[in-house]
């Protein structure tokens, strides 16, 4: 069958529209659906649900990162954030062009407000972690970039695209295809089954529930002052897994976790301060207390920048624990 992908393009538009316009011809080029919402930006509830319409029916998102963090939603965050964010929830695969050269970005195209600034590559960072991404300096360089990635993205994550009417094949076939998908899916969960069951049984492990103290360091936020202070926490390791799983459905390398961790845990403890760091000892005990508990697993594999790094990624049982734990229920 000739199968097309529909593509939902993502970026800010004020400085990008060169590009998009590149980005946009490419994909028609590789006969793909491009998709956006630039010129129609979200500006209240109504609008934001229909933006998510449009993601829910695309196969792929790709998104194109200037200088620009882009306006705010009422959450403080960029509108083209909030698309990523809800584009990854829905698991769609993500191809990601960022600017490589941002200090060469022209001044009326780069973000003035300092905020705005740390926002941008505080988006970036999370946009890099666990996910190959490219970099762009010119606008000449996307079409080539776009046709490169997507390809390689479709051929390793082939999705469900769109096809003429005509060429639908029977529903005999449809359902054939539809009962391999079924024990495709049995197949994963006894293999991930399997896998869990593998792990050697430990006597007498400290419930979830059980309470344990957490040490750590920071400095003052006033600079001028160098000294470094001490803190601690006690907090069971149910709470203590729920402060991070919310962060390990984007599948953050150790370095990202243990920062997390540090803020929420200085934070807890009802100090104030930058540069906060709990135990090393202590933060290695974590990753091992909570992949016991089968509530993570860990990979060592390549980074963005062609470097080796420990990812986390929630297992079944994690994401589970993570809901009930988090979710807001009503009051009774």
């Amino acid at each position: 069958m000739n199968k097309r992908y529909q593509v939902f393009v993502s970026s800010t538009y004020a400085d990008l529209k060169d590009e998009r316009q590149s980005v946009i011809q490419a994909l028609m080029e590789m006969d793909c659906i491009p998709a956006g919402m630039e010129l129609f930006p979200a500006a209240d509830e109504e609008q934001w649900l229909f933006i998510k319409k449009i993601i829910d029916d695309c196969d792929y998102y790709l998104l194109v990162i200037g200088g620009r963090y882009g306006s705010t939603t009422s959450e403080g965050i960029s509108y083209t954030e909030k698309e990523f964010d809800y584009a990854v929830g829905k698991g769609l695969k993500v191809v990601a062009l960022i600017h490589g050269d941002p200090d060469n970005i022209p001044f009326g195209k780069s973000e003035q407000d300092p905020h705005l600034r740390a926002q941008l590559e505080e988006f970036k960072q999370k946009v890099m972690t666990g996910r190959l991404v490219k970099f762009w300096k010119a606008t000449g360089e996307l079409p080539g970039l776009v046709a490169l990635s997507l390809s390689k993205t479709i051929k390793t994550y082939p999705a469900v695209g769109w096809v003429r009417g005509g060429s639908v094949p029977s529903e005999t076939l449809l359902l054939e295809l539809n009962e391999l998908r079924k024990q495709n899916a049995d197949l994963q969960q006894s293999i991930q089954k399997l896998t869990l069951a593998e792990r050697p049984v430990i006597d007498n492990i400290a419930s979830i529930d059980s309470v344990h103290t957490f040490h750590g360091t920071y400095f003052s936020l006033n600079r001028r002052d160098s000294s470094e202070y001490k803190f601690e926490h006690s907090i069971s390791w149910r709470d203590l897994f729920a402060l991070i799983a919310p962060y390990l459905m984007e599948r953050p390398n150790d370095g990202l976790v243990k920062i997390k961790l540090s803020r929420s845990l200085l934070e807890l403890a009802g100090k104030r301060g930058r540069d906060a760091s709990i135990n090393d000892q202590e933060f290695k005990t974590i990753t091992l207390q909570f992949q016991a508990y089968g509530l993570i697993q860990t990979r060592y594999t390549q980074t963005t920048k062609g470097g080796m790094a420990l990812f986390w990624l929630l297992t079944d049982r994690g994401e589970r624990i993570m809901l009930e734990s988090r979710v807001v229920r009503e009051n009774t």
